[in-house]
């Protein structure tokens, strides 16, 4: 198997496994290495008050974007990576009906931890929220992946 199709094979499988994406409802886009985006529609299950999204959902969508944005750029080299620190800067509520997305960008790739930062927008392109966090890539098999 060539990088490419390891890459892909990994991200395939990182998707196929995360249930938590999975429970919220997030669905996954690579746009390029480094450049994801998840997007969800909230519903009543994603709010914290009647009115409001829980910030930890906010907060989700913001850690795998950078987190997957992240492990697109060692993937070919059968590695994920794990969330060393986070910040998060709420802007403005998600309200019930919207769609939200955030969208990751590479601030710098080193040799032991990747800077990420990822924005999280309404479909009327408003900032909800804006995000930083660095994370640590390692081996895929420690995580459970299996190398075909």
């Amino acid at each position: 198997m060539d990088s490419v199709s390891s890459s892909e094979f990994l991200i395939q499988q990182y998707l196929d496994n995360n249930a938590f994406t999975s429970l919220l409802g997030m669905d996954f886009k690579r746009l390029e290495p480094g450049v994801v985006t998840y997007q969800l529609t909230v519903l009543p299950k994603h709010l914290a008050t009647p009115g409001f999204v829980h910030g930890g959902v906010l907060t989700t969508l913001l850690d795998a974007t950078m987190g997957a944005g992240a492990m697109s750029l060692v993937a070919e080299e059968w590695k994920v990576v794990s969330t060393i620190e986070m910040n998060v800067n709420f802007l403005k509520p998600g309200l019930i009906s919207q769609i939200l997305t955030a969208q990751s960008e590479v601030v710098r790739k080193g040799k032991g931890v990747i800077f990420m930062k990822a924005s999280l927008r309404n479909q009327e392109n408003a900032i909800l929220a804006v995000a930083s966090g660095s994370f640590y890539p390692f081996d895929a098999s420690k995580a459970g992946y299996i190398n075909n």
